[in-house]
Protein backbone atom coordinates (compact mmCIF):
# COMPACT_ATOMS: atom_id res chain seq x y z
CA UNK A 1 0.00 0.00 0.00
CA UNK A 2 1.04 3.58 -0.89
CA UNK A 3 2.41 6.19 1.47
CA UNK A 4 -1.08 8.30 1.64
CA UNK A 5 -0.67 11.99 0.61
CA UNK A 6 -1.42 13.65 4.27
CA UNK A 7 -2.85 12.74 7.60
CA UNK A 8 -6.62 13.13 7.36
CA UNK A 9 -8.73 15.73 9.57
CA UNK A 10 -11.11 14.93 11.81
CA UNK A 11 -14.55 15.61 10.81
CA UNK A 12 -17.53 15.83 13.25
CA UNK A 13 -20.48 12.98 11.50
CA UNK A 14 -23.48 12.48 13.40
CA UNK A 15 -22.03 13.56 16.09
CA UNK A 16 -19.10 11.39 16.30
CA UNK A 17 -15.21 12.53 15.42
CA UNK A 18 -14.66 10.16 12.23
CA UNK A 19 -12.42 10.75 9.16
CA UNK A 20 -13.18 10.60 5.75
CA UNK A 21 -11.40 7.06 5.06
CA UNK A 22 -14.24 5.79 7.42
CA UNK A 23 -17.36 7.91 6.33
CA UNK A 24 -16.44 8.48 2.47
CA UNK A 25 -18.76 4.97 1.91
CA UNK A 26 -21.24 5.83 4.43
CA UNK A 27 -24.65 4.50 2.04
CA UNK A 28 -23.01 1.04 0.69
CA UNK A 29 -21.77 0.63 4.29
CA UNK A 30 -25.27 1.55 5.58
CA UNK A 31 -26.43 -0.78 2.42
CA UNK A 32 -24.02 -3.95 3.23
CA UNK A 33 -26.44 -6.96 3.35
CA UNK A 34 -25.70 -9.09 5.62
CA UNK A 35 -26.47 -12.51 5.98
CA UNK A 36 -27.26 -14.91 9.40
CA UNK A 37 -24.58 -16.28 9.79
CA UNK A 38 -21.78 -13.52 9.62
CA UNK A 39 -19.77 -12.90 12.62
CA UNK A 40 -19.17 -8.83 13.51
CA UNK A 41 -16.23 -8.23 15.31
CA UNK A 42 -16.63 -5.02 16.97
CA UNK A 43 -14.30 -2.65 18.89
CA UNK A 44 -13.10 0.72 19.53
CA UNK A 45 -9.45 1.15 18.05
CA UNK A 46 -6.59 -0.78 19.50
CA UNK A 47 -8.75 -3.16 22.16
CA UNK A 48 -7.62 -6.36 21.30
CA UNK A 49 -9.43 -6.40 17.40
CA UNK A 50 -7.28 -8.49 15.68
CA UNK A 51 -6.23 -11.03 18.31
CA UNK A 52 -10.08 -11.98 18.29
CA UNK A 53 -10.00 -11.16 14.78
CA UNK A 54 -7.09 -13.70 14.58
CA UNK A 55 -9.26 -16.22 17.29
CA UNK A 56 -12.19 -16.59 15.22
CA UNK A 57 -10.29 -17.00 12.09
CA UNK A 58 -8.61 -20.41 13.48
CA UNK A 59 -11.66 -21.73 15.21
CA UNK A 60 -13.37 -21.56 12.42
CA UNK A 61 -11.10 -22.51 9.26
CA UNK A 62 -7.60 -23.24 11.20
CA UNK A 63 -8.41 -27.00 10.13
CA UNK A 64 -9.97 -26.86 6.87
CA UNK A 65 -8.08 -24.36 5.62
CA UNK A 66 -4.59 -24.12 7.22
CA UNK A 67 -3.14 -22.14 3.74
CA UNK A 68 -5.31 -19.04 4.95
CA UNK A 69 -2.98 -18.96 8.12
CA UNK A 70 0.28 -18.47 6.02
CA UNK A 71 -0.91 -16.71 2.06
CA UNK A 72 -4.19 -14.15 3.66
CA UNK A 73 -3.55 -11.55 5.76
CA UNK A 74 -5.91 -10.97 8.37
CA UNK A 75 -7.31 -7.55 6.96
CA UNK A 76 -8.37 -9.21 4.27
CA UNK A 77 -9.74 -12.12 5.89
CA UNK A 78 -11.41 -10.06 8.33
CA UNK A 79 -12.31 -6.86 6.12
CA UNK A 80 -12.80 -3.98 8.04
CA UNK A 81 -16.12 -3.06 6.63
CA UNK A 82 -16.26 1.04 6.61
CA UNK A 83 -12.39 1.36 5.52
CA UNK A 84 -12.73 2.90 2.19
CA UNK A 85 -9.29 3.92 0.17
CA UNK A 86 -9.54 3.25 -2.93
CA UNK A 87 -8.37 2.18 -5.28
CA UNK A 88 -6.04 0.18 -2.48
CA UNK A 89 -8.97 -0.70 0.10
CA UNK A 90 -12.88 -1.25 0.48
CA UNK A 91 -14.05 -2.67 2.93
CA UNK A 92 -17.66 -3.36 1.54
CA UNK A 93 -15.89 -4.87 -1.42
CA UNK A 94 -13.48 -7.42 0.61
CA UNK A 95 -16.60 -8.80 2.52
CA UNK A 96 -18.68 -9.40 -0.30
CA UNK A 97 -15.63 -11.03 -2.14
CA UNK A 98 -15.81 -13.41 0.79
CA UNK A 99 -16.23 -16.79 -0.16
CA UNK A 100 -16.27 -18.30 3.58
CA UNK A 101 -19.26 -19.16 5.86
CA UNK A 102 -19.24 -17.73 8.10
CA UNK A 103 -17.99 -14.25 7.22
CA UNK A 104 -15.64 -12.79 10.06
CA UNK A 105 -16.21 -8.99 9.49
CA UNK A 106 -14.50 -6.27 11.67
CA UNK A 107 -15.94 -2.67 12.74
CA UNK A 108 -14.88 0.18 14.95
CA UNK A 109 -18.30 1.86 14.58
CA UNK A 110 -19.97 3.03 17.58
CA UNK A 111 -23.37 0.77 17.97
CA UNK A 112 -25.50 2.88 16.55
CA UNK A 113 -23.91 3.34 12.96
CA UNK A 114 -24.08 -0.52 12.71
CA UNK A 115 -25.50 -1.08 8.91
CA UNK A 116 -29.42 -2.36 9.89
CA UNK A 117 -29.33 -5.59 8.27
CA UNK A 118 -27.27 -6.65 10.98
CA UNK A 119 -29.30 -6.74 13.55
CA UNK A 120 -32.36 -7.83 10.97
CA UNK A 121 -30.62 -11.02 10.27
CA UNK A 122 -29.87 -11.25 13.93
CA UNK A 123 -26.30 -12.10 13.27
CA UNK A 124 -23.21 -12.65 16.16
CA UNK A 125 -21.56 -10.41 17.40
CA UNK A 126 -18.28 -9.81 19.56
CA UNK A 127 -17.41 -7.06 21.31
CA UNK A 128 -13.95 -6.41 22.98
CA UNK A 129 -13.67 -3.70 25.28
CA UNK A 130 -9.95 -2.90 27.03
CA UNK A 131 -9.96 -0.44 29.74
CA UNK A 132 -9.75 3.57 28.87
CA UNK A 133 -5.90 4.08 30.21
CA UNK A 134 -4.50 1.41 28.32
CA UNK A 135 -6.63 2.08 25.26
CA UNK A 136 -5.42 5.50 25.50
CA UNK A 137 -1.88 4.71 25.45
CA UNK A 138 -2.18 2.04 22.50
CA UNK A 139 -4.49 4.21 20.39
CA UNK A 140 -1.65 6.67 21.01
CA UNK A 141 1.26 4.87 19.50
CA UNK A 142 -0.77 4.04 16.89
CA UNK A 143 -2.03 7.24 15.85
CA UNK A 144 2.06 8.03 15.84
CA UNK A 145 2.35 5.23 13.41
CA UNK A 146 -0.54 5.20 11.02
CA UNK A 147 -0.44 7.85 8.18
CA UNK A 148 -4.14 7.56 7.71
CA UNK A 149 -4.73 8.52 11.10
CA UNK A 150 -5.18 12.90 12.17
CA UNK A 151 -1.84 13.51 13.89
CA UNK A 152 -1.60 12.56 17.49
CA UNK A 153 0.24 15.58 18.52
CA UNK A 154 2.32 15.14 22.00
CA UNK A 155 0.80 12.93 24.81
CA UNK A 156 -0.48 15.92 27.02
CA UNK A 157 -2.44 16.83 24.20
CA UNK A 158 -3.39 13.80 23.57
CA UNK A 159 -4.12 12.78 27.22
CA UNK A 160 -6.87 15.36 27.14
CA UNK A 161 -7.88 14.77 23.00
CA UNK A 162 -8.95 11.49 24.41
CA UNK A 163 -10.98 12.50 27.52
CA UNK A 164 -12.84 14.98 25.19
CA UNK A 165 -14.11 12.28 22.91
CA UNK A 166 -11.79 13.84 19.78
CA UNK A 167 -10.39 10.36 18.52
CA UNK A 168 -11.67 8.36 15.51
CA UNK A 169 -14.80 6.78 16.12
CA UNK A 170 -15.65 9.14 18.86
CA UNK A 171 -15.79 8.98 22.64
CA UNK A 172 -14.23 5.83 24.01
CA UNK A 173 -17.04 6.17 27.38
CA UNK A 174 -19.61 6.47 24.88
CA UNK A 175 -18.13 3.59 22.65
CA UNK A 176 -17.93 0.73 25.23
CA UNK A 177 -21.42 1.91 27.26
CA UNK A 178 -23.43 2.43 24.03
CA UNK A 179 -22.11 -1.40 22.96
CA UNK A 180 -22.89 -2.79 26.58
CA UNK A 181 -26.20 -1.40 26.89
CA UNK A 182 -27.29 -3.23 23.81
CA UNK A 183 -25.97 -6.30 25.43
CA UNK A 184 -29.21 -6.09 27.87
CA UNK A 185 -31.36 -6.16 24.92
CA UNK A 186 -29.64 -8.12 21.94
CA UNK A 187 -29.14 -11.91 22.87
CA UNK A 188 -26.67 -12.41 20.14
CA UNK A 189 -23.95 -10.15 21.64
CA UNK A 190 -20.93 -11.70 23.42
CA UNK A 191 -18.99 -8.69 25.18
CA UNK A 192 -15.43 -9.52 26.08
CA UNK A 193 -12.58 -7.38 27.93
CA UNK A 194 -9.21 -7.53 26.42
CA UNK A 195 -7.54 -8.02 30.36
CA UNK A 196 -9.69 -11.28 30.45
CA UNK A 197 -8.01 -12.51 27.59
CA UNK A 198 -4.82 -11.57 28.52
CA UNK A 199 -5.14 -13.32 32.16
CA UNK A 200 -6.61 -16.47 30.38
CA UNK A 201 -7.15 -16.70 26.70
CA UNK A 202 -8.11 -20.26 26.90
CA UNK A 203 -10.67 -19.22 29.25
CA UNK A 204 -12.14 -16.61 27.01
CA UNK A 205 -12.19 -19.17 24.05
CA UNK A 206 -13.88 -21.58 26.08
CA UNK A 207 -16.56 -18.63 26.44
CA UNK A 208 -16.38 -17.53 22.83
CA UNK A 209 -16.87 -21.52 21.73
CA UNK A 210 -19.69 -21.65 24.11
CA UNK A 211 -21.54 -18.48 22.30
CA UNK A 212 -20.69 -19.99 19.27
CA UNK A 213 -21.99 -23.27 19.44
CA UNK A 214 -18.62 -25.09 18.12
CA UNK A 215 -16.53 -27.68 20.17
CA UNK A 216 -13.32 -27.92 19.28
CA UNK A 217 -10.99 -30.87 20.27
CA UNK A 218 -8.96 -30.34 23.31
CA UNK A 219 -6.25 -30.63 21.00
CA UNK A 220 -6.88 -28.07 18.79
CA UNK A 221 -7.81 -25.41 21.55
CA UNK A 222 -4.42 -26.01 22.90
CA UNK A 223 -2.99 -24.99 19.50
CA UNK A 224 -4.97 -22.28 18.94
CA UNK A 225 -4.50 -20.71 22.51
CA UNK A 226 -0.76 -21.67 21.64
CA UNK A 227 -1.03 -19.53 18.38
CA UNK A 228 -2.52 -16.39 19.39
CA UNK A 229 -0.16 -15.55 22.17
CA UNK A 230 0.92 -12.12 22.12
CA UNK A 231 4.35 -12.76 21.05
CA UNK A 232 3.52 -15.55 18.35
CA UNK A 233 1.01 -13.16 16.32
CA UNK A 234 3.83 -10.15 17.00
CA UNK A 235 5.92 -12.63 14.80
CA UNK A 236 3.28 -13.53 12.63
CA UNK A 237 3.70 -11.36 9.26
CA UNK A 238 -0.05 -12.41 8.44
CA UNK A 239 -1.21 -10.74 11.94
CA UNK A 240 1.02 -8.01 12.85
CA UNK A 241 -0.14 -5.74 9.67
CA UNK A 242 3.78 -5.48 8.33
CA UNK A 243 2.24 -5.74 5.01
CA UNK A 244 1.04 -2.62 5.25
CA UNK A 245 2.98 0.69 3.78
CA UNK A 246 0.87 3.21 5.60
CA UNK A 247 2.64 2.10 8.85
CA UNK A 248 4.94 3.11 9.94
CA UNK A 249 7.03 0.22 12.37
CA UNK A 250 10.29 2.29 12.61
CA UNK A 251 7.78 5.06 14.72
CA UNK A 252 6.18 1.95 16.76
CA UNK A 253 4.96 -1.38 15.58
CA UNK A 254 1.02 -2.12 15.07
CA UNK A 255 1.47 -4.80 17.76
CA UNK A 256 3.74 -3.19 20.29
CA UNK A 257 3.41 -4.81 24.01
CA UNK A 258 -0.35 -6.21 24.72
CA UNK A 259 0.13 -5.54 28.29
CA UNK A 260 -2.68 -4.90 31.09
CA UNK A 261 -0.96 -1.67 33.01
CA UNK A 262 1.35 -0.36 30.66
CA UNK A 263 -0.81 3.29 31.00
CA UNK A 264 1.62 3.09 34.55
CA UNK A 265 4.74 3.96 32.01
CA UNK A 266 2.63 6.97 30.36
CA UNK A 267 0.60 8.80 32.50
CA UNK A 268 2.11 11.03 35.01
CA UNK A 269 0.53 10.76 38.95
CA UNK A 270 -1.37 13.97 38.22
CA UNK A 271 -2.66 12.65 34.91
CA UNK A 272 -3.82 9.69 36.42
CA UNK A 273 -5.65 11.39 38.96
CA UNK A 274 -7.21 13.93 36.96
CA UNK A 275 -8.07 11.02 34.31
CA UNK A 276 -10.15 9.32 37.63
CA UNK A 277 -11.93 11.96 37.99
CA UNK A 278 -13.29 12.53 34.67
CA UNK A 279 -14.22 9.10 34.11
CA UNK A 280 -15.92 8.73 37.45
CA UNK A 281 -18.40 11.50 35.79
CA UNK A 282 -18.68 10.22 32.45
CA UNK A 283 -18.90 5.95 33.39
CA UNK A 284 -21.98 6.25 35.49
CA UNK A 285 -23.19 2.48 34.80
CA UNK A 286 -22.19 0.38 37.72
CA UNK A 287 -22.61 -2.77 35.86
CA UNK A 288 -19.61 -2.15 33.40
CA UNK A 289 -16.42 -2.51 35.42
CA UNK A 290 -12.63 -2.42 33.75
CA UNK A 291 -9.42 -3.35 35.73
CA UNK A 292 -6.68 -1.42 34.84
CA UNK A 293 -4.15 -4.05 36.34
CA UNK A 294 -4.68 -7.72 36.54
Amino acid sequence: MLQPPSRPELIDFHGVSMTHYFTDNWETVQNFQARPDDILIATYPKAGTTWVSYILDLLYFGQTMPERQTSIPIYERVPFLELFAPPLFSGTDLAEGLSTSPRLIKTHFPVQFVPKSFWEQNCRMVYVARNAKDNMVSYFHFDRMNGVEPDPGDWSNYFQKFMDGKLVFGPWYDHVSGWWKKKQTYSKLHYMFFEDLVEDTGREIDKLCSFLGLSPSAEEKKQITGEVQFDNMKKNDMANYSTIGVMDFKVSPFMRKGKVGDWKNHFTMAQSEQFDEDYRKKMRDPTLQFRTEI
